[in-house]
């Protein structure tokens, strides 16, 4: 077992589901999404790239390219939430927030694709 590959697949998986723990749930309710877990799901993206800088491969460009997508979508996301105009309790209006869940979204599709990339990857290699 190599180890490297093993820590790459723990934050590419890592990644997706956090993001998807962010994403899932009602789209403008507040209770359905934490900024902390937006957090840690925007850091281990971060982790996820800075892995698949080594990777010289066509299929290594592909992971890279991927979580730049996530990064962008994430970045974006961050950047509304940070503009937002909170409301007189203190939250995001509905609208901000479906706004903030959609662009995370998007991330998700592009981790989706990259946990898709490392199984095919994973099926294709021979002993």
């Amino acid at each position: 077992m190599n180890l490297e590959k093993v820590i790459f697949g723990f934050f590419i998986v890592l990644a997706a589901t956090l993001n998807f723990g962010f994403v899932y749930g009602e789209i403008s309710d507040p209770q359905h999404h934490h900024l902390w877990e937006f957090f840690a799901a925007f850091v281990v993206n971060i982790v996820a790239t800075v892995l698949k800088f080594g990777d010289r491969t066509q299929v290594g460009a592909i992971h890279l390219a991927t979580s730049l997508v996530a990064i962008l979508q994430f970045a974006a996301a961050a950047l509304v939430w940070f503009f937002a105009e909170p409301g007189a309790d203190g939250s995001l209006s509905d609208r901000t927030l479906a706004s903030i869940v959609s662009l995370s979204a998007g991330a998700l599709l592009a981790n989706v694709v990259s946990v898709v990339i490392l199984i095919v990857e994973t099926t294709m290699q021979r002993r």
